[in-house]
C-alpha cells in the first residue's frame, strides 16, 4: 500500500530535520500539527539540496545535484518518488498547491553554490537570498494559510523579509565555514579578509531592519502557524545579538551557537508570550 510507504517518506522527513537541525526543530513542534508534517517536508527537501552543494566534497556535486533536480521535477509530474524525502515534498507540494517558481527559484541558488564563489553586486546578493531563503519562507507560508491566496498575499512580503534575516544570520555564524572551507563571500560591501565592526554593524542592522519588517507578518499569521515561527524568530534574534556582541575577527574564527539550555529557555518564553497574546 502507498500509504505505508508515504508514512515513511514522512518519518524520514522528520527524521532529517530532528538530526540536522535542533532548533528548526523545536520550532516545527510549536505548529500545529495538522500542518506540522509539511514543514518537516519542505525542511527535508531544502536541507537535502543544501547537504548535496555543501557537503559532499569527495564526490561529483554537480552530478548528485542534477540526479537530485531530475527526481524532484520527476517527483513533481508523477506525484510519487522511491526517494522518501522527495516523495513527502511532493505531497506537500501538490496538498498545498506550491508555487513551482518558488521551487525552481530555490534550485537555482543552491545550483550557483556549486560553481560561484563570489556575490560582488547588491543584485546577485538579493537574487541569491530570495532563491535561497524567501521562497523558503513563502513554501512555508503556503501550508500555514493552507492555500488562502488572500491570506498568502497579505503576508508574503513579511514571509520574505523574514526569510531574509534568517538567512543573513546564518551567513554571519556560518562566516568561518563559507569563507574558509568553501571559499565563499555572500556579503558584497563587505572585505571579509579583514572585517570590521563597521561593516559587522552594517550588516547587522540590514538584519535588524529585516526583522522589524518580518515581525509585522508574524502577528497576522493563522493560530496553527503563529508559535512556531514566532519561536524561529526569537532563535534568530538571540542568535544576531550574540554576533552582534562578538568582535568582529572572532567571527571568522568559530561558529557562533546559542547553547541547547538557552534554547528552551527561548522556547518556553515564546510560549508564555504566545499564551499571554503578547505576540
Amino acid at each position: 500500500m502507498k500509504a505505508i510507504f508515504d508514512t515513511v517518506s514522512y518519518k524520514a522527513s522528520k527524521m532529517v530535520t530532528n538530526e540536522y537541525s535542533t532548533s528548526f526543530s523545536l520550532a516545527t513542534k510549536m505548529l500545529g500539527k495538522s500542518i506540522r508534517q509539511d514543514i518537516y517536508n519542505i525542511y527535508g527537501f531544502v536541507r537535502f539540496a543544501d547537504e548535496i552543494v555543501d557537503s559532499f566534497h569527495d564526490y561529483d556535486k554537480v552530478f548528485l545535484f542534477h540526479d537530485f533536480e531530475k527526481q524532484l521535477n520527476d517527483a513533481l509530474v508523477n506525484k510519487l518518488s522511491l526517494n522518501p524525502i522527495l516523495n513527502a515534498f511532493q505531497e506537500t507540494v501538490h496538498r498545498y498547491d506550491i508555487s513551482r517558481e518558488n521551487i525552481q527559484a530555490f534550485m537555482k541558488s543552491m545550483k550557483q553554490d556549486l560553481t560561484k564563489k563570489a556575490y560582488t553586486t547588491q543584485e546577485e546578493y538579493e537574487n541569491y537570498i530570495y532563491g535561497s531563503a524567501d521562497v523558503v519562507g513563502l513554501m512555508c507560508l503556503q501550508v500555514f494559510v493552507k492555500g488562502d491566496k488572500t491570506k498568502y498575499n497579505e503576508l508574503k512580503d513579511a514571509a520574505m523579509k523574514l526569510g531574509s534575516a534568517f538567512q543573513k544570520v546564518n551567513f554571519l555564524r556560518d562566516l568561518k565555514e563559507d569563507y574558509e572551507s568553501l571559499e565563499r563571500s555572500y556579503f558584497p560591501n563587505a572585505d571579509l579578509k579583514s572585517l570590521d565592526e563597521s561593516s559587522k554593524n552594517e550588516i547587522i542592522a540590514e538584519i535588524e531592519k529585516d526583522f522589524r519588517e518580518g515581525y509585522i507578518g508574524i502577528q497576522s499569521l493563522p493560530i496553527e502557524g503563529k508559535l512556531g515561527v514566532f519561536t524561529a524568530y526569537r532563535y534568530y534574534k538571540q542568535l544576531l545579538v550574540k554576533i552582534k556582541n562578538t568582535p568582529a575577527p572572532k567571527i571568522k574564527s568559530t561558529r557562533i551557537r546559542i547553547s541547547n539550555s538557552k534554547k528552551i529557555e527561548l522556547l518556553t518564553r515564546s510560549y508564555v508570550k504566545y499564551q499571554l497574546n503578547l505576540l
